[in-house]
């Protein structure tokens, strides 16, 4: 393959976009209008957008380019790359790269995504990273005759949906291994019919009202709701208080081993275990809410188990508050009412519903696992086939995902 290498500028009219003021009459058209949100990180053809403008809006505030041209985001994220599937206007995050004679959209498409960690690079900006007109017109890039283009571009079209649909298949068995445990979760937690108000199995605590000027740079660790990771209470993202401070006004609040932390937000879920020594004596932040038992015959494996049920979610929901962001505290949870069976049922109930869990936690690890690996495949497979490091007159494709454990 005879090939040049051509700055953008060479190929493609760079054209920038922009937003319409806010007035009623430039929103809501039939005119696709394109963010860096309606991309995705790999090419695709963009044809429906999630706001659209008026004719008017488009001619007042951006601008529309033909079918067939390549978006660029130039800003959070730099590099992702789409297709027009129709005539489309687009915001000051992206710009448009309009084919000249002599360019197949797809081909450069492939090939600035191979090269997304370059196109990154170029990004300049003291507040936030931008890729520039003239630093986008002036990456260098591969250019084979028109008609390699085109059969190059018809290869990756076939060998990449191929390994687009091994992602996606993984992606939904990651989905099915995380529903099956919630049904095991919900059926070993359903098993039981008497139930009690919560606050009858668990007393609840939510962190005190700490003000950002009680922050200092060294002391009792604050837990914040960063320091929740993969149920685990940790020092991620903590403030310091004052240990004087602590000892005279929240010593009921400092943490001990096996604590169980929740958060009151809706965007948070789960509970987190205090088991790292270094999280002893530290001090959770409003909103976090400490979990422990209320009687001696109680399993919090078991309240856990409960936690994460669907018998709980669908109480929480019906009495949580807040019109922006709800939310729920102490008051909401002594409202819920809860399954109490005998001791070694709490425990019995804790075991199955920690294998599902577990189990699930397995699958999504592996499966993230094998979508990283199949997008390094595509990525190596793109670059080969753009840089002509193989012929594909002779590829078969049948091989394109050998090496790749599925």
């Amino acid at each position: 393959m005879t090939s040049s290498v051509l700055p953008l500028r060479r190929l493609f009219s760079v054209v920038n976009g922009g937003t319409p003021t806010s007035e009623p009459e430039n929103w809501g058209g039939e005119v696709p209008w394109a963010t860096p949100a309606d991309f995705s990180g790999r090419l695709t053809e963009v044809t429906t957008t999630r706001r659209t403008l008026t004719p008017s809006g488009a001619r007042s505030g951006s601008v529309i380019v033909p079918r067939g041209s390549l978006l660029v985001s130039t800003r959070a994220p730099i590099g992702y790359v789409a297709v027009t599937g129709t005539e489309m206007a687009f915001n000051q995050g992206c710009r448009a790269l309009v084919p000249r004679a002599g360019a197949d959209v797809r081909f450069f498409g492939y090939q600035l995504e191979a090269r997304l960690p370059d196109l990154q690079a170029e990004g300049l900006g003291a507040t936030f990273l931008e890729l520039s007109s003239e630093k986008l017109s002036s990456f260098v890039v591969v250019a084979p005759p028109l008609d390699e283009q085109r059969r190059i571009a018809d290869f990756l079209d076939s060998e990449t949906a191929r390994i687009d649909r091994l992602i996606h298949l993984y992606g939904q068995l990651s989905v099915l291994a995380a529903e099956r445990a919630q049904r095991v979760l919900d059926e070993a937690v359903d098993k039981c019919t008497d139930r009690a108000p919560l606050r009858y199995i668990v007393r609840f605590r939510e962190g005190p009202g700490i003000m950002a000027v009680d922050f200092q740079s060294d002391g009792v660790p604050l837990i914040r709701i960063a320091g929740l990771i993969k149920g685990q209470v940790t020092l991620n993202g903590c403030n310091f208080l004052n240990p004087d401070k602590v000892a005279r006004q929240w010593p009921q609040f400092r943490l001990r081993l096996g604590d169980r932390l929740i958060s009151g937000s809706a965007t948070m879920g789960g509970v987190s275990v205090v088991r790292d020594p270094a999280v002893v004596g530290s001090v959770p932040y409003t909103g976090l809410i400490i979990l422990r038992p209320a009687q001696e015959d109680v399993d919090m494996e078991y309240v856990e188990a409960f936690l994460q049920s669907s018998q709980f979610l669908r109480q929480i929901d019906l009495l949580k508050t807040g019109a922006t962001m709800q939310h729920f505290g102490p008051t909401h949870l002594s409202q819920v009412r809860a399954p109490l069976p005998r001791l070694d049922e709490q425990r019995g109930i804790a075991a199955t519903a920690r294998d599902a869990l577990r189990h699930a936690s397995l699958c999504e690890e592996l499966t993230k696992r094998q979508i990283a690996l199949l997008g390094e495949r595509r990525r190596a497979l793109i670059t080969a086939a753009v840089t002509g490091q193989f012929d594909i007159t002779t590829a078969s494709g049948r091989n394109v995902t050998e090496g790749v454990a599925v």
